[in-house]
């Protein structure tokens, strides 16, 4: 398959202006910008050359039951392979949902893939294909492990609208992107290299050939906007993936607020240190007495700081790294006086992500969490929503559907999965002889009340 190099002539003249700098007495100065731009233009095929190989076409078949039906689709992207044995890394969005993958080579074998681990979070996922047992070791890409800084030349390589590949080019815009409810963990790279639909999972490489990020999102409301997670982010969260299936987040339940914010015209009398702004229902951090406007100073003696917006994600992540089984010791300052508060982490998803399955009604639940149900969130910050329903159960016969919020079970009022699974239980009890339950659920946030009827043992 051709190359497709997008590289306007303008942009080649500005390189070619920029290399050349001031040389204005230098009577060859038109010659030099020439062979500046052509050296330029290898330097960026080189590049190219080099990780052309490891890109993949990833093609994968999605099966969704949260309406009580079967129905499947396809969806693709892109994704780059980053060891011998062919570990492929794309984004989780690209793959959510699937029931089989399968990847497309540079030289034109497919082969399928199994899902190694994903993490909805970082939105980052890594595939293992299936390879035959005497199959020669596959090209792939290395990342770069360079400081990025605006004005770096890049390259994002991908399948864009399910086409060939492709390879364009632009600068680093900016190298601390802040893009709140995208990523509690990771700053993004921002740049004007076209990111279309299709090269979701594709790298961003530099000019030497080495990856410095992972395609995710492009034209956020039009315009030359790309962005890109960092390195640096995907190497972490590829390890954990590898090791444990999943990224493993350690779970305090804190939430932070910058001490500045020219936005909001918020300006706390502050200058270090990270202000919290809330605590999450049933946390470790609530119950280890962590109170709102606590202003926490260090983390097992280590200063942190929020600063600014851009500061969150590094303190989500130190926070997210630690280990589920040892307390922390933060230094809080609260009320002029300073204190030292112990907290052990449990692993995010235990409480956040816990499931509640009623069989015998046919559905499942989960707890609504605000990084992962935003929508929901808005609607009921504590809560429950219907996160899956079985094809042909009494749920779907009665119009429940995926992401309605359980608001009672008859006269219980639901707040938590335990007060569901608690009025499942006494249903069961007592719908035996009348097998009907009234459930009053928030759908967008309108309430209905449906009928469901208890299925026979």
């Amino acid at each position: 398959m051709p190359n497709r190099i997008f590289l306007p002539a303008a942009l080649l003249l500005a390189v070619a202006v920029f290399i050349t700098g001031c040389r204005s007495n230098n009577n060859n100065g038109g010659a030099d910008s020439s062979a500046n731009a052509q050296i330029f233009q290898y330097n960026v095929r080189q590049a190219g050359d080099k990780v052309f190989p490891a890109l993949v076409y990833v093609k994968v078949v999605q099966e969704d039951r949260g309406s009580g039906r079967n129905s499947s689709s396809s969806a693709s992207g892109s994704g780059v392979i980053i060891s011998p044995r062919g570990e492929i890394v794309t984004n989780n969005h690209v793959i959510d949902k699937a029931v089989s993958i399968r990847c497309l080579l540079n030289d034109g074998r497919a082969f399928e893939a199994d899902l190694i681990g994903s993490d909805k979070d970082t939105d980052l996922a890594l595939l293992k294909l299936k390879l035959p047992e005497k199959c020669a070791d596959l090209p792939y890409a290395e990342f770069s492990r360079e400081e990025v800084r605006e004005g770096d030349f890049v390259m994002a390589l991908g399948a864009p609208w399910g086409l060939n590949r492709s390879i364009s080019i632009g600068i680093i815009s900016c190298a601390r992107r802040y893009l709140p409810g995208h990523s509690e963990y990771s700053l993004w790279y921002q740049t004007d290299a076209s990111i279309s639909p299709g090269n979701s999972g594709g790298p961003l490489i530099n000019t030497q050939g080495r990856i410095v990020g992972i395609n995710t999102l492009g034209r956020l409301g039009g315009g030359d906007l790309g962005f890109t997670i960092p390195a640096s982010t995907v190497e972490t969260v590829v390890a954990r993936l590898r090791q444990y299936g999943k990224a493993n987040w350690a779970w305090f339940g804190l939430k932070f607020q910058p001490l500045k914010d020219f936005e909001r015209n918020i300006y706390q009398p502050f200058e270090k240190g990270a202000l919290i702004s809330g605590l999450e229902s049933r946390s470790p951090a609530l119950k280890a007495g962590f109170e709102v406007n606590d202003l926490v100073l260090a983390v097992n003696g280590e200063a942190v700081n929020a600063v600014t917006a851009e500061d969150l994600p590094a303190l989500y992540r130190k926070l997210g790294l630690m280990p589920f089984s040892k307390e922390v010791d933060f230094t809080v300052l609260r009320d002029g006086k300073t204190l030292h508060i112990k907290c052990m982490p449990m692993e995010k998803g235990k409480v956040e992500g816990e499931e509640v399955v009623c069989e015998r009604w046919g559905f499942s639940a989960k707890s609504i969490n605000r990084f992962d149900n935003p929508d929901l969130y808005f609607y009921r910050p504590e809560g429950v929503f219907v996160f899956g329903i079985t094809p042909f159960s009494p749920a779907s016969r009665s119009k429940l559907l995926k992401n309605d919020i359980i608001v009672k079970v008859n006269q219980h009022e639901i707040v938590s999965l335990e007060d569901l699974q608690e009025a499942y239980l006494q249903a069961e009890k007592i719908s035996d002889r009348e097998r009907r339950s009234v459930l009053t659920i928030m759908r967008n946030g309108v309430t209905l009340q449906l009928t469901v009827y208890l299925k026979d043992k």
